[in-house]
Parts: structure tokens; sequence; C-alpha cells
């Protein structure tokens, strides 16, 4: 028997039914306390953020695992989030295993769960997963073993009991049709940006707190094998220009760049605040983004969202959200990755303005339009998923 959520409708103090209520969202922001929450966290609480402005169509209700503290301030939810009676890694493995504990458990009654990162979350409702990417299909050793075995199984949950998969990218999609995820559950939304360019105060603010040099190429992300900070410093060796590299993020596993051998200057800022982060971008000569593979790329529409020229890796995600605005390299070739940094350095007026242009595009108003009608199209009785 197929899953269905059917809308009810408000009335006014008469009895008279005035139009359909909101749509009621179990939303998980379980992410937000990774050791390295990243990008899929920023992207859940951005788009939250944005669903609670539309409050007369949606209802949005954050769920998470059980927990003894708050996540660091950047990946903090707004408002009350409801508590699950499990904690992780028990609570991912029997979600994927159980479909359970069921998230109506702690919300109430919802009309869709909505799973914002890779584990579906247990729901007797029906289900949305937002699935960033496939990486680890294509390079498993660049994850833990137990990665691999909870991701894989979650991805056969996916396939199985989820009625909609969301992806920021066409080539996300494009790696979940050839992972057997069924075509008409697939549903394309870009991710947004916050397009506000640092002032000059602020930048010169970044500048001393940081001891940046004058001139310096900027990398932002995660550290983990594919991003790709490995070729990215040697190319840096292999270019005509020397500049400083300035790493931002945090340290997340397996990343074993070795720069006491490079004759590069790599400064690790590490973990910054966002307050901080945009002025970080703006000072910047060039962004170089070569990860091997992306679901997206925030980075690079943070960025060009302060006009920074990029560089970044041709045939993948973050292609597409350079939109022609940046300069494309084999993120495999050191020679290449070097030759476009300094390409970028002396492309960096028309760049910036096409960078600016381009991130005009992207919005998170329109992500969370876009899922907002993935839940309509559910609460309204669609969805191909059979009932758990």
């Amino acid at each position: 028997m197929a899953r269905r959520a059917m809308m009810g409708r408000v009335g006014d103090e008469s009895g008279v039914e005035t139009g359909p209520r909101p749509v009621r969202v179990a939303y998980t922001v379980e992410q937000c306390w990774d050791s390295s929450p990243g990008g899929t966290a920023v992207a859940a609480l951005r788009i939250a953020h944005e669903l609670a402005a539309l409050s007369d169509d949606v209802d949005v209700r954050l769920v998470a695992g059980k927990h003894l503290r708050v996540p660091d301030k950047p990946y903090r939810p707004a408002g009350t989030v409801a508590m699950l009676p499990l904690a992780r890694p028990l609570l991912y493995e029997t979600w994927v295993r159980w479909n359970w504990p069921k998230v109506e458990s702690a919300t109430g009654a919802v009309d869709v769960a909505h799973a914002t990162g890779l584990i579906p979350c247990g729901t007797a409702a029906p289900l949305v997963v937002t699935l960033h990417d496939v990486a680890f299909l294509h390079s498993p050793q660049q994850f833990t073993a137990h990665g691999v075995r909870i991701m894989t199984k979650a991805l056969d949950v996916i396939r199985d009991r989820t009625d909609r998969v969301l992806v920021p990218s066409a080539a996300t999609l494009g790696d979940c049709l050839e992972a057997g995820i069924a075509a008409d559950r697939l549903r394309v939304v870009p991710l947004g940006v916050d397009v506000e360019p640092a002032s000059p105060s602020s930048i010169e603010r970044v500048v001393r707190r940081y001891e940046l040099p004058d001139e310096f190429v900027l990398f932002v992300g995660t550290l983990q094998p594919r991003k790709n900070l490995a070729r990215l410093v040697a190319a840096m060796a292999a270019r005509r220009s020397t500049q400083a590299l300035v790493v931002v993020g945090a340290q997340g596993w397996g990343d074993d760049v070795d720069v006491a051998r490079s004759d590069v200057d790599v400064r690790f800022l590490g973990f910054v605040p966002d307050d901080d982060l945009g002025p970080i971008y703006a000072a910047a000569g060039v962004f170089a983004y070569p990860s091997e593979r992306e679901g997206f790329g925030l980075p690079v529409a943070e960025a060009m969202a302060q006009a920074t020229p990029v560089v970044t890796s041709a045939g993948t995600s973050t292609e597409e959200v350079a939109g022609g605005a940046a300069v494309l390299v084999d993120p495999f070739d050191v020679r290449s990755i070097a030759d476009g940094i300094d390409a970028a350095f002396d492309q960096r007026v028309e760049l910036a303005a096409r960078s600016v242009a381009r991130v005009r595009e992207l919005s998170w108003a329109s992500a969370a339009r876009r899922t907002l009608d993935v839940y309509r199209e559910l609460a309204d009785g669609g969805g191909p998923a059979a009932a758990q």
C-alpha cells in the first residue's frame, strides 16, 4: 500500500474552510553535530532558514539524535530541535536497518520527512533525502571502511524506500542514475550563496588578524583527500609566479599533505568564523578549488560572491556552479592546475565581473522554494515508494 499524506484545510472561527494548512515536515539536522559539518550542514541550515520565512506554507520541525551539547555556533540550528532517544552511530544503524526510531516520535505527526544528509531517517511519512554526492562509490579508499559500509547500506535504502531524492547538481543527478536511483524520484535543487560583498574595513581586519600576505592563493574546505590539496601544493611549487597558499578549513580525515618538503609558503588557518570567511575570500588574489569530486561546491560560489577569481575542476559539479565564470583545470594534472592559477591572476578583472553576474543566479530562497514544491507534491499524494 503506497504511503500518502493528505493535506488538511484550515478554517476560520466560523468553521469555514479558508485554504490548505502548511505542510508539516520533520527536517533532520543531525549533521550539524559532525566533527566536520561542512557544506551539507550549511545547506541544511540555510534552506531551513528560508523555509521558516514561508511559514504560511510549511511547518518545519527540526529533529536530530540525542546530544549532550549544542553544535558549534556556525552550525547551530535556529529554534528548537526535537531529540530522538538514540545517539550516533547507533541512530544511523537503526535508521538504515529497521526504519526506526521514527522521527514522528519526536516531532509529532508530519506530512513529509526530509533527511537532509545521506542517511535516510526512520519515518512512516513520505520520505525525501538530500543526496549531495556519492563520492564513496567512486573513491572508497578515501573513506573509512565503516563509513563506506553505512553509506552503501544507506544508498540501498534510498533506492528502496525514498519517495524523492534531492540533488544539488546535474553531475550528482548523473551519478545517482548510474547508482540505480529511479529517474522519477530525482529532483535537482541547486544550492544558494549569500551575496554580501565584504567591506574594506572587514578585509583590513582579517588581514591583520590572520597576518595575511599582500597577495595569496586561497583554498577553503574540510581537509580530506578528494579536496586534492596535495596536488594544489605541488601546483603552487610549479608555477611561474610565487605567492603563499592560505588554507582555511577544519581537519577532516586521510589528508597527508607534506608541506615540510615543499618550497611553497603554506599557511593553515584552520576553521574561521563566518564573519571572517567572506573578507578572507575578498582578500585573496585567486581562489583555487581543484577538487576531484563534489556534490555542488559551495566554496566556489562563496568566492565568486566576493568577486574573487576562481580556478576549479573541469567536468565536475563545480564547473556547473562556476557557470562559465572560472578558469577550469584538470584536477589530476599538476601542470594544468599551476597554469590555471597563473591564468586566473592574468584575467582577474574579467573573471571578477563574470563571477558577480553568475552568483546572482544562485539563491537560498530559490532552493527553499524548490524544496517546498517537492514537499507539496508528496503531501498531495505523490510518491512512488511503497509503505514500510
